[in-house]
Parts: C-alpha cells; structure tokens; sequence
C-alpha cells in the first residue's frame, strides 16, 4: 500500500456543487485522511465532547451517507490510476485501523 497516490472523489449530499477530492502520497494517507473526515464531522455535532469514540460501524455509515465517494489510485505497472468503489474504501478503512489497534 505504500507509495500509492490516491485520489479519493467525493461529493458530501446531492448538490454537485459540493463534489470534492482529497489527496494523498499513499493509500495508508488517504484512509487516515478519510477517518480525519469523519472525526472531524464528529466533533462538529458534538462540540462538548472532549473524547470522541466510534467503531467501525459508524465510519461505515458516515462513507454510507455521503451521496458518492471512490479512489483513484496509481499503478505504475500500467502508468494510470486504477478506480475503486465505497465498498473497496470500506475494506481499506477496516484493515488500516485494524493495524492501528495492534
């Protein structure tokens, strides 16, 4: 997963206007930058809390909800940048903090 630029495209409701893309060095940047995203939105709604906590579940359901996110990421063998769906972003989300816990 190292050294893989990835692009992750995302567009937060069904306004196009809030399309956006979030860029990385790595796949493990972007999957770090993806949970960032999301505790940063926790904090939003939850401005009293000091100590935010969250499982898996909920990140899920935050990707879930946003109106479309994917990645683009880089593969060299090809010089192109192969697409990935939510579901492939969920996966990389999982055993990345997966990791983080060990």
């Amino acid at each position: 997963m190292a050294n893989r630029h990835t692009i992750i495209l995302m567009q937060t409701s069904q306004n196009r206007a809030t399309r956006t893309f979030m860029d990385y060095e790595s796949i493990t940047q972007a999957m770090d930058g993806i949970c960032a995203l999301y505790e940063r939105k926790l904090k939003e709604l939850n401005p009293a809390i000091r100590n935010l906590s969250y499982d898996i579940t909920d990140l899920y359901n935050f990707i879930d909800g946003l109106a479309d996110m994917s990645a683009l990421v880089y593969d060299s063998s090809i010089h192109a940048y192969l697409p990935h769906d939510r579901q492939w972003i969920k996966q990389k989300t999982f055993q990345h903090l997966k990791k983080l816990a060990h």
